[in-house]
C-alpha cells in the first residue's frame, strides 16, 4: 500500500536518516582511515615477503596477519574504550586503518578458493575453519589480556 499523506505530526525518519548520513563527512577521519590502511597493507606486504605462500600450501603469511591483527584489535579496543581516553582519530587510524589494511579477509578467501581449485579440499575447509576459530580466539585472548594488564597495573598503582 503506498500512502500519499502523512498524519499531523508525523516524522519523516529516512529524511532524518539522509540529513544525518549524506552531511558532514569527518575529512581528517577519512585521511587516517587512508594512511593508515596503506601502512598496514605495507606491513602485510612485508609479512608476505618474510612468509611466501608456495602455491598448494597453508597461506602462512595470510594467517599470521588476520590472527595477529586480531589479537591487536582485541588490545586496541580495550585501551581505547576502557583504559586511555584517545583522542577521536586513533580508532579509526589503528582499528579501521591500520588493522584493517593488515588483515585480509578478501586474500583469505581467494587462497581458500585457490586450495579447493587445487584439488586440496580437506587443506582448503582445515584452512577455513582454523583461521576462523583462530581469529575469534585471538580477538578474546587480546581483549582478556588487555583488561588482566589493565587490572594488575591500577592495582600495583592503587598500593
Amino acid at each position: 500500500m503506498i500512502r500519499t499523506s502523512r498524519s499531523a505530526g508525523a516524522v519523516d525518519r529516512s529524511a532524518a536518516v539522509r540529513r544525518r548520513v549524506g552531511t558532514g563527512t569527518d575529512g581528517a577521519v577519512v585521511i587516517v582511515v587512508a594512511l593508515g590502511g596503506g601502512l598496514g597493507a605495507l606491513a602485510r606486504y612485508g609479512l608476505w615477503h618474510v612468509l611466501p605462500p608456495p602455491p598448494g600450501h597453508f597461506p602462512l603469511a595470510t594467517f599470521t596477519a588476520n590472527v595477529l591483527g586480531c589479537v591487536l584489535i582485541g588490545v586496541l579496543m580495550v585501551l581505547i574504550t576502557e583504559v586511555w581516553s584517545a583522542h577521536r582519530l586513533v580508532r579509526p587510524f589503528l582499528g579501521v586503518g591500520i588493522l584493517g589494511g593488515f588483515t585480509t579477509f578478501s586474500t583469505y578467501a581467494v587462497e581458500f578458493h585457490e586450495l579447493l581449485r587445487s584439488g586440496l579440499v580437506l587443506g582448503a575447509v582445515g584452512y577455513l575453519t582454523v583461521t576462523l576459530l583462530c581469529a575469534l580466539v585471538a580477538v578474546i585472548l587480546g581483549v582478556w589480556g588487555t583488561r588482566l594488564g589493565a587490572n594488575l597495573v591500577r592495582k600495583s598503582e592503587a598500593s
